[in-house]
């Protein structure tokens, strides 16, 4: 036993044993994230039922039951009397009830013993709104221009197909808001500058001024085509309407152009159900967050996360290898070097809100300020980049992990063994040349080990974007159609803000639970495809250049 615990074996399987503990509770808690998460976009049933409130009356509610725990039953009025003497504990279900636009409230705490009956039926619809979360209810009529739609065909299928033909205008209206005249708008600032600008100048040649007039006076014909094309199109998206019985027996119209879709859980088989899982899941990721980003996508926090990484990458990368280059191949060694290197060491430790306010000072007022005076005259005093954008948060966080790069680098320069470099010197080449063609290729994987630790700090960073250009909701991308094509003046948004946001700023905080979860997978799963992307350049440049980081 002695000489077991001696030879080291007991502290190889503690360690090795420590760390599937730390895998399996990893592993656990993506698993416990992805049911919580993508658990929400499964169409569940919609019961109807009847629960006896305080005062003795029955009460009809419809809805989803999304969440269920046990409470003590001193703690619910009106029913301790009705409830068995060794009953200690009673059930009690979240229902989510929707119609908040109705009632007030998405959701609703009901306890079981309350609960006189409970059903099913196959006609109970969900109808998925722009605005004001989910409706439940009855189909019992179709409108047209405020008459009832009298057809042979049954009520549900001319929903569906009205649906289908607002599908189609809706997409052109987006279209045409977003792309076409965006572009108009875009064209006509551009207009509003450039004639700015020549004031500025003191450019006295009408010519000039005329040309940009006749510019603007055909963009402005296009606009008013389109506006006249917009309203037609709103015109005919309006006309249709559709009435549903809610649980308290009213009959409420929704205007078919608020309604995302409408569908009937209970009478899908399982097919169906996982046909619309997926429709909703590609929703997820691809459309645009509406309801206070507690329904919709995430596709603008998605796009922003990814392309801000990418150019923090860009920017934290040759800095980073740079630094680390000359303090370990051209530096002189002694205090000073030894104190940058304290320093840079101490750097990875200060809090990342502190970056922030010192990216806000510097790169926002002073040298976007600074840009503004010296390129973008004309635009004064509204703000080009002076004021938080992409740009200024892709260099916070690349001034808050360049010192991981730098550790990194500094590792892998100093795996290399001397007799690579004097055998390069041997041969004529120079230093520059010996570092350039010989040393930096081999530091190589070393270096993507630094841009791995980067990237996954920076992917999951909020406080300082606070402070220098993410937004809660961004009207547009940073990339678009427009010249110059990527806007890195433009405020975007962030995953890891949306989960702030969404989890702690929302309304509707039962509707935002399972948003936070999907979202936080998302994230974790966004950080894990950039991470396997560098770590395969890494492996290549590693099998390439036959070194050991």
């Amino acid at each position: 036993m002695r000489e077991w615990i001696r030879s080291g074996s007991p502290w190889v399987w503690l360690n090795a044993g420590a760390v599937s503990v730390c895998l399996v509770m990893v592993l656990g808690l993506l698993l416990l994230i992805a049911v919580r998460g993508l658990g929400h976009f499964w169409p569940s049933n919609i019961v109807q039922l009847h629960h006896l409130e305080e005062d003795g009356s029955a009460e009809r509610l419809i809805g989803e039951f999304v969440d269920h725990e046990k409470i003590p039953r001193e703690g619910v009025a009106g029913l301790s009397e009705s409830l068995p003497s060794k009953a200690h504990l009673i059930d009690r279900y979240l229902l989510k009830i929707g119609n908040r636009d109705l009632f007030g409230r998405d959701f609703r705490w009901i306890v079981g013993p309350s609960i006189l009956n409970s059903e099913y039926p196959k006609h109970l619809t969900a109808v998925e709104r722009h605005e004001w979360g989910n409706l439940y209810g009855y189909l019992i009529a179709l409108k047209e221009r405020g008459e009832v739609i009298h057809s042979d065909q049954p009520n549900w299928d001319v929903l569906q197909e009205r649906l289908a033909r607002k599908q189609g205008l809706f997409k052109e209206i987006r279209h045409l808001e977003k792309d076409v005249v965006g572009a108009i708008n875009y064209r006509m600032e551009r207009l509003r500058l450039k004639e700015r600008g020549l004031e500025l100048d003191g450019v006295l040649d009408r010519a000039a001024y005329r040309n940009i007039e006749v510019e603007r006076t055909d963009l402005q014909g296009e606009y008013d085509q389109l506006t006249k094309r917009l309203a037609d199109l709103y015109d005919a998206i309006g006309r249709d309407g559709a009435v549903f019985e809610i649980a308290d027996g009213r009959e409420v119209e929704i205007p078919i152009s608020k309604i995302v879709r409408v569908y009937q859980p209970n009478r899908m088989d399982p097919l169906e159900k996982l046909r619309f899982y997926g429709v909703k899941l590609w929703e997820f990721v691809s459309d645009e967050p509406r309801e206070a980003n507690t329904e919709g996508g995430i596709l603008p926090a998605i796009f922003g996360t990814a392309l801000m990484v990418m150019i923090m990458s860009v920017f934290v990368t040759p800095f980073g290898v740079v630094a680390a280059v000359y303090l370990r191949e051209y530096a002189k060694q002694g205090p000073l070097t030894r104190l940058i290197r304290i320093a840079v060491n101490n750097l990875a430790g200060v809090p990342s809100v502190v970056y922030g306010v010192f990216g806000l000072g510097f790169f926002v007022y002073v040298l976007g300020g600074s840009i503004d005076q010296l390129f973008f005259r004309e635009a004064l005093p509204g703000p080009t980049f002076g004021t938080p954008g992409l740009m200024w948060a892709s260099l916070t966080l690349a001034i808050l992990t360049v010192p991981v790069v730098i550790v990194a680098t500094e590792e892998g320069l100093s795996r290399i063994p001397r007799a690579i470099r004097e055998g390069s010197l041997a041969l004529g080449a120079t230093k520059a040349e010996t570092l350039w063609r010989t040393v930096l290729p081999m530091t190589a994987p070393a270096m993507m080990t630094g841009l791995i630790l980067a990237v996954a700090r920076a992917a999951g960073e909020v406080a300082p974007l606070m402070l220098v250009g993410v937004v809660k909701l961004a009207p547009s991308l940073a990339m678009d159609g427009n010249f110059p094509y990527l806007h890195l003046d433009r405020k975007f948004m962030h995953l890891g803000f949306h989960i702030y946001d969404v989890g702690f700023q929302s309304p509707n905080v039962e509707a935002a639970r399972p948003l936070v979860y999907a979202t936080a997978l998302l994230l974790v799963l966004l950080i894990i495809v950039l991470n396997l992307a560098a770590i395969h350049i890494r492996n290549r440049l590693r099998e390439k250049y036959n070194a050991a980081e």
